[in-house]
């Protein structure tokens, strides 16, 4: 495919998921985590470069991409950012890092932060990519947020309802979500887009999508609220995108300081999609931090 060259793709048994990732380099061990609705493929423009400097595991998270689907369940735990946060604690173990370096991206940003939360000992310093802690924005929508993050109730909604309307045209969702929320055109080039198209494409995975969602809204909630008081105790990069949702509407900053008792980070000179859109800048951002 040329995205990734140079990287080896392997499966790997999470805590109750196949993942499937791309690993290359040597150095330190770094993990990447993408978001909605993409793959592992959002890195294809810093896992390289990255790779230079550290041993880069980028994988998709459970329910996306090429990793397992596991059955969903009436709570939603199978894909709670608990589950998949064990996944991606499991995996690395296999790969002979107990300890490592982690960014995440939207939901899986989300992930890390339940990750650090739970395996405190695993981190050794975690980046997040252009969102606030779930609980504060479900505490904190308002009309504005709300109608900008509208999928964030339209994909929690009972089972079908959203798969259904989804299915009916999923290349139409998916480009729609991705130029929505980025700042710039040609942003995704069509070696990307049509790896976003393929998987999306699978009914599984816009159900277990949609099961991540449904998680957000219920049990990931009930276990940040168990978890208030505690807080990310490895260093915290946060980057944002200047021209996106969250800076227009929060101080992005400040909600993770709230979360963590070592926090840094800027704006990007992007929308949310940090690095497909300025990957330069988010790439000396990381590059820096992680050293």
């Amino acid at each position: 495919m040329g995205l990734f060259d140079g990287f080896e793709t392997r499966r790997l048994m999470g805590a109750g998921a196949e993942i499937n990732l791309r690993i290359a380099g040597s150095g330190p061990p770094l993990l990447l985590l993408h978001g909605y609705p993409q793959t592992h493929i959002m890195w294809h423009k810093l896992a390289p470069r990255l790779a230079e400097r550290f041993t880069v595991v980028a994988a998709d998270l459970r329910g996306y991409g090429d990793s397992g689907k596991p059955a969903s369940d009436p709570q939603h735990r199978v894909y709670s950012k608990r589950a998949t946060a064990a996944d991606m604690v499991a995996v690395m173990q296999q790969l002979g890092f107990p300890r490592f370096r982690l960014a995440g991206h939207d939901r899986g940003g989300r992930v890390s932060h339940r990750l650090v939360l739970d395996h405190p000992q695993a981190v050794q310093q975690v980046a997040v990519l252009d969102i606030i802690p779930t609980l504060t924005l479900f505490e904190t929508f308002n009309q504005a947020v709300a109608t900008a993050y509208y999928h964030w109730f339209f994909l929690a909604q009972p089972v079908g309802h959203p798969e259904r309307m989804i299915g009916a045209d999923p290349d139409y969702y998916l480009e729609s979500k991705l130029r929505a929320w980025s700042a710039g055109d040609d942003v995704y080039p069509p070696e990307a887009m049509a790896e976003y198209q393929r998987c999306f494409r699978d009914p599984a995975t816009i159900h277990a999508t949609c099961e991540d969602y449904r998680a957000g809204a219920s049990i990931d909630l009930a276990d940040d609220r168990a978890d208030a008081d505690k807080r990310i105790e490895c260093p915290l990069l946060v980057l944002w995108g200047g021209k996106g949702i969250m800076h227009r509407h929060y101080d992005v900053l400040a909600t993770w300081r709230d979360k963590a008792l070592d926090v840094r980070g800027a704006a990007m000179p992007c929308g949310h999609f940090l690095p497909e859109e300025a990957p330069e800048e988010t790439y000396q951002a990381l590059s820096a931090f992680f050293a």
